[in-house]
C-alpha cells in the first residue's frame, strides 16, 4: 500500500467516507442556506457574522499555519468532512465523551419538532471517552481546508475550539475539535436519554432526518469495530419507538 494513500492505517474506511468535493458544506452557498435556513424558521441573527468566525479561526490556529493540522471527527465529520486530507487514523480521547446536546432547529430538525446533533463534552467522573476519526490536513492546505470547516462547525454559537490529544496507531497525535460550549443556549446536556430518543425520533430537517444521522454514526463506528453503549442504546430506544408508530 502506498505511503502517501490516506486509506492506509484503514482500508476498511475506503469510499466509505464522501470525497470533499461531493459534499453540500464544500462549496456552500450562504445565500441560498440562509435562505433554507429562513424557510425552516430560524431568526435572522441565528449565525454568527463571517469576520467574527474568521477572526476566530486566526486567533485558534495562530502560529500554526505552517504546518500540518490533524482535525478530530466524532460525528458526522465522520463520513462528510468536506476537507481534502492526506491521511486518517482512528483516535480516542479519554477527556471528552460524545453527547446529543445540540438541540437544532434548521438542519436535522425544526421549530416544532427540534433535533439533536453531537457534540464531545468534559468528561466528569468516570466518562466513557470518545472514539473517532483523525483528518491530517497539509500545511499548504491549510488555510482553505480550516475555512471550510470554521464555516460549518462554527457558523453558529454552539461549539468552542480545543486541542485534543489523541491515541492512535502511530502514537500520540494533538488535534484539533469542536466541543460543547455551555454558554451557548443552544446546548442542554440535562436532557434524560428517553427524551433525547424521543426528540431524535421526530425530528427531520432540510439536512434529513435525526434518526439518519444517529444511524450514520452508529455505522461509522461499526467500521472501526467499535460500540458506543450510548449511541448503540439511543439507536435501540429509537428504532423502538419508530416500529410503534410514535414518529413520523
Amino acid at each position: 500500500m502506498s505511503p502517501t494513500d490516506p486509506y492506509r492505517h484503514h482500508p476498511g474506511l475506503r469510499d466509505k467516507i464522501r470525497p470533499a468535493e461531493d459534499s453540500y458544506f464544500r462549496n456552500l452557498d450562504m445565500a441560498e442556506f440562509d435562505r433554507r435556513v429562513a424557510e425552516a424558521g430560524m431568526p435572522e441573527d441565528w449565525r454568527t457574522p463571517d469576520a467574527v468566525r474568521e477572526a476566530r479561526r486566526h486567533e485558534v490556529l495562530e502560529g500554526r499555519f505552517d504546518r500540518d493540522l490533524w482535525v478530530f471527527a466524532f460525528g458526522s465529520l465522520m463520513w462528510d468532512p468536506a476537507m481534502e486530507f492526506a491521511e486518517v487514523l482512528r483516535g480516542r480521547t479519554d477527556a471528552y465523551e460524545r453527547r446529543f446536546c445540540l438541540v437544532d432547529t434548521g438542519g436535522r430538525g425544526s421549530a416544532e419538532h427540534p433535533a439533536l446533533q453531537l457534540a464531545i463534552d468534559d468528561v466528569t467522573g468516570a466518562g466513557r471517552g470518545c472514539d473517532g476519526l483523525a483528518f491530517r490536513i497539509e500545511a499548504d492546505k491549510i488555510d482553505h481546508e480550516t475555512f471550510v470547516l470554521f464555516r460549518r462547525e462554527m457558523i453558529s454559537h454552539a461549539y468552542r475550539p480545543v486541542w485534543l490529544q489523541l491515541d492512535t496507531v502511530i502514537g500520540r497525535i494533538e488535534a484539533l475539535a469542536f466541543a460543547a460550549d455551555h454558554s451557548s443556549d443552544r446546548i442542554d446536556t440535562t436532557i434524560p436519554i428517553a427524551e433525547q430518543a424521543r426528540m431524535i425520533a421526530k425530528a427531520e430537517g432540510m439536512l434529513g432526518s435525526n434518526a439518519e444521522y444517529l444511524t450514520e454514526t452508529r455505522e461509522r463506528l461499526a467500521l472501526l469495530d467499535l460500540d458506543d453503549p450510548y449511541i448503540t442504546d439511543l439507536c435501540t430506544r429509537v428504532a423502538a419507538l419508530r416500529a410503534a408508530g410514535t414518529a413520523p
